[in-house]
């Protein structure tokens, strides 16, 4: 086959392809005029695309647009229903996976509770039998049955550092007693995953971020750190400089020498001390007791910010306000190395914990993190909430074969050989703005940040 600069023809096409779908997707519905325009495409490329893509069904027309004095020009967009994707949070209270179409809309979701403290909570099996058992359930309520059919992939987000490597993808969980966890492989031994369908698996803050750049509080912006607040903490660094966000064990940076014993096994851990699991800690060490007397962390975590901000007119607990104070304090002083060391124009936070604190906590947060950053980075970055909710890590994963399969030209993946997880900013484009998701309720802007 001819090859042009180390490619072959094929090649070629595919791109023409991807680069037909990236803009679709992002600023459709367009007509083929806009679309070689934006996608840098002759009108015969273009045309010879659109018409393959139509045939297939990846695309379909969405009307026309009316012209001065011209014809009017039909408009394509991509076909919602044409594949459905799943994305699965393994987290630190639930198992949760959603099934989605082509436009993010949410079709089905299941839940599983992870009950319990301590790595017992994460026993791999039980965890892969919920992942499992979720999968067929969404597939299921929406009519898809066990069968392949129109799954683009599985995405799974998970707590610790993913290894991918030529036997499959390795986790390593420290802090859920997870060594070399050999995930994939499980999933796929296990008989029960949809037959020749893509699984890909990656850090579930990545995911969050990922989720946040394309759909949420990133969109537009070239450097951002997204943070998920839980039971622990970690984080997500996306720039120009990465090809893909990169997640960073920011909750094992050490603020205090000797200090409280962290999840992980170290002293003086961010986590030991700004980790919803520790915050309930030392609310419980000081004399704090949750009226519920439950040792569920979010019904416990809503108990203590009731205790602190008595909603019927009651004088607040005034340990609860000191122990969420010292919270505020340490997030914010962990924020500032984030902010010094990547100098990111915004961060983002989100994960259970920090979507229930709230504002109020984040406006202490975000003083804190302003009085210990350096002047110059502070005063450029912006630090806000994330826009997605609880959702941001099924969603992300969700993307992961999303991103594959236009990465792939809107084909299907090989049946021997799934696609590797991509370099989500790189096959998109770079500088990533993403069509406004119904699944979580996030509108689209009415005008979206272009690809550059």
């Amino acid at each position: 086959m001819a090859r042009a600069s180390g490619r072959t023809v094929r090649d070629l096409r595919r791109e023409n392809r991807t680069a037909v779908l990236q803009r679709l997707y992002f600023d459709g519905p367009m007509s083929r005029v806009a679309l070689g325009s934006a996608a840098g495409l002759s009108s015969g490329s273009v045309s010879n695309v659109v018409a393959e893509l139509l045939t297939e069904g990846v695309v379909e027309e969405a009307g026309s647009l009316g012209t001065d004095g011209g014809r009017p020009r039909t408009l394509v967009r991509i076909t919602a229903g044409h594949g459905r994707l799943i994305g699965v949070d393994v987290g630190e209270t639930r198992v949760r996976v959603e099934l989605f179409d082509l436009s993010m809309t949410e079709l089905a979701r299941a839940e599983r509770p992870l009950t319990g403290h301590g790595t017992r909570t994460y026993d791999v099996g039980v965890v892969a039998g919920h992942i499992l058992d979720g999968i067929a359930e969404v597939l299921d309520r929406a009519g898809e049955g066990h069968g392949s059919g129109d799954l683009l992939g599985v995405g799974v987000g998970v707590p610790g550092i993913v290894e991918h490597t030529a036997d499959g993808t390795l986790v390593h969980g420290q802090t859920i007693g997870w060594d070399a966890v050999p995930l994939e492989r499980l999933l796929r031994d296990s008989g029960r995953m949809p037959a020749r369908v893509p699984l890909f698996i990656d850090n579930g803050a990545k995911t969050a971020g990922q989720a946040e750049m394309w759909f949420g509080g990133g969109r537009g912006a070239r450097n951002a750190v997204v943070v998920l607040f839980g039971s622990g903490v970690g984080a997500c660094v996306v720039s120009d400089e990465a090809e893909h966000g990169r997640a960073v064990e920011w909750g094992h940076l050490t603020v205090r020498v000797r200090g409280r014993r962290c999840r992980c096994g170290a002293r003086g851990c961010l986590e030991a001390y700004a980790g919803a699991e520790a915050l309930l800690a030392r609310w419980r060490e000081a004399g704090g007791r949750p009226p519920s007397g439950t040792d569920d962390e979010e019904a416990a975590l809503t108990d203590m910010l009731r205790a602190a901000h008595p909603p019927d007119g009651r004088e607040p607990d005034p340990v609860a306000v000191r122990v969420l104070a010292e919270t505020a304090e340490y997030l914010g002083a962990g924020l500032s190395d984030l902010i010094n060391l990547f100098q990111p124009e915004r961060v983002l936070v989100g994960g259970w914990a920090g979507l229930r604190l709230g504002p109020g906590f984040l406006e202490s947060v975000r003083e804190h993190a302003h009085a210990h950053a350096l002047r110059h980075p502070a005063g450029r970055v912006g630090i806000a909430l994330g826009r997605l909710g609880p959702d941001a890590v099924t969603v992300g994963a969700a993307l992961l074969p999303l991103a594959a399969f236009f990465a792939r030209g809107g084909h299907g993946a090989p049946v021997d050989s799934p696609a590797p997880p991509p370099a989500w900013r790189t096959a998109l484009g770079g500088r990533l703005a993403g069509p406004g998701r119904r699944a979580g309720g996030a509108e689209r802007p009415e005008s979206p940040a272009r690809l550059p």
